[in-house]
């Protein structure tokens, strides 16, 4: 029996009353004061629900279903996998198949320096695996004292307790005494909202690295293990960095012998119009954290890329002190392996890197041509296909609209009201875009047109309310 016989209120009662819902208001939720939309159905860039009303998925599920919905290849290749292997543990040197090629063809599609991947579930554990990787690595090294790890404000890294506590997002951190003492946050590098009057992009990216070293030399060379960045900044705003960034953090990395840890769960798999982010932007990882784009969220997978400087000391570690206690049991799970392996030759089949190539600088120059001047639009950013419309109260002055007043969710909803899902990032009121790769330069008009018509919704509200 499917969701959708059982009817739109009968699926949102047992909703209501069974699903703990990430993320949410639980209260509201159970009262069933908030949308509860019942999804039933998508093919290519849309999706639809019980009632059947067709959105555009301007932002691919949570950034990850990249290849769109309803890809066969992906489909089959799961189909085909579970009636062969459904499951096999790769514990204790025990292999498949579809592990051993997707490690493979993950390894080749990053390319530099590394040597291995650890597959996890979740962008979450992947990077829980980092950490425990970066502290395993120096106690290998006889450096037990050097364990911090440095992350961003705004910066996303999962909500786990140690992931949760690397995300810089106070959100996710209230109420779970978090963040844990390790971890340390440095400045957000956003050249719109934190630029001195004046300081150029290649400036405001020194004085980041001037702050990061400063806080290094805070804390303690000799104490400060890894530092963690998204190649781009994902949930907290969809933010690229300024122009010299990630070469002036790398520098202070190397004088101090700190680790770099590249989070591409959203960058990743041609996001940005690169490979990864981290070509992009000539940052020189020691992990790659992957997820999202890596199955299109077909099943779930991620995992942690290893470069060949920690893995020299990782197989060192283990001929003196035995096999690495680490592991879940869904680790290189065989169904999520078939899944991610069928994603990435659909992404090299249809020429997917070169479609982003091709379509990503539309999409910015047309929502830049339909929204720049807009009395509230502060910035129009992006890279790739990934963009975010930030609403400011006073765009010149750089001045915010009271958090109280929700813009984005007011915004967000006025877009699917005009057939659109984008997303309210918790993080300002921003408007976040990362529709399926595969979107046509038709579809990036849809949602353009449908954006500037929301942002001008909102901003008549406001002004009839005399917020502005």
């Amino acid at each position: 029996m499917s969701l959708t016989n059982l009817g739109t209120k009968q699926v949102q009662e047992k909703d209501r009353t069974f699903v703990f819902h990430p993320s949410t208001h639980l209260a509201k939720h159970s009262r069933g004061e908030t949308p509860n939309r019942i999804m039933a159905g998508a093919e290519g860039v849309y999706i639809w629900d019980t009632e059947g009303r067709k959105s555009l998925d301007g932002f691919g599920g949570l950034y990850c279903v990249n290849m769109g919905y309803g890809c066969t290849e992906i489909a089959d290749a799961i189909a085909k996998q579970a009636h062969e292997l459904p499951f096999a543990h790769v514990y204790a040197s025990q292999g498949t198949e579809p592990v051993a090629r997707l490690a493979e063809a993950v390894v080749e599609y990053f390319g530099q320096n590394m040597q291995r991947v650890y597959f996890g579930l979740s962008g979450s554990d992947a990077n829980e695996t980092n950490i425990k990787l970066v502290w395993y690595y120096n106690n290998v090294l006889g450096r037990p004292e050097k364990k911090k790890i440095i992350s961003r404000h705004r910066g996303y890294h999962g909500s786990g307790l140690v992931t949760g506590s690397l995300t810089g997002l106070p959100f996710f951190h209230k109420f779970f005494d978090l963040p844990l003492n390790l971890v340390r946050h440095t400045t957000t590098p956003h050249y719109y909202r934190q630029a001195h009057e004046g300081e150029t992009e290649e400036a405001f990216s020194k004085r980041c690295a001037d702050e990061l070293e400063a806080l290094v030399l805070a804390e303690g060379p000799e104490t400060v293990a890894a530092f963690i960045g998204e190649p781009a900044l994902g949930t907290g705003g969809i933010v690229p960095p300024p122009k010299g960034y990630w070469t002036a953090i790398q520098q202070v990395l190397d004088k101090y012998d700190i680790l770099l840890i590249a989070d591409e769960v959203v960058c990743g798999f041609a996001r940005t119009g690169e490979k990864f982010g981290s070509h992009l932007y000539g940052m020189r990882p020691d992990f790659v954290t992957i997820a999202k784009g890596v199955s299109s969220a077909y099943l779930p997978i991620s995992g942690s890329i290893i470069g060949d400087r920690v893995w020299s000391v990782l197989e060192e570690g283990t001929e003196k002190h035995g096999p690495l206690g680490h592991g879940w049991t869904y680790s290189g799970h065989t169904l999520c392996a078939a899944a991610a392996l069928a994603n990435i030759q659909v992404l090299k089949e249809r020429n997917i890197l070169e479609h982003v190539q091709d379509v990503g600088p539309y999409w910015l120059s047309r929502m830049k041509a339909e929204l720049e001047g807009h009395p509230i639009v502060g910035e129009v950013r992006g890279v790739g296909i990934l963009s975010g419309v930030e609403l400011m109260r006073d765009p010149k002055a750089r001045a915010p609209f009271e958090p109280e007043l929700q813009v984005g969710v007011r915004a967000a909803a006025a877009l699917l009201e005009n057939g659109v899902i984008g997303r309210a990032m918790p993080h300002s009121d921003t408007l976040g875009f990362a529709p399926p790769l595969i979107i046509t330069r038709n579809e990036v008009d849809i949602i353009v047109d449908a954006t500037a018509k929301s942002v001008d919704t909102t901003y008549c509200a406001l002004k009839a309310e005399g917020a502005v």
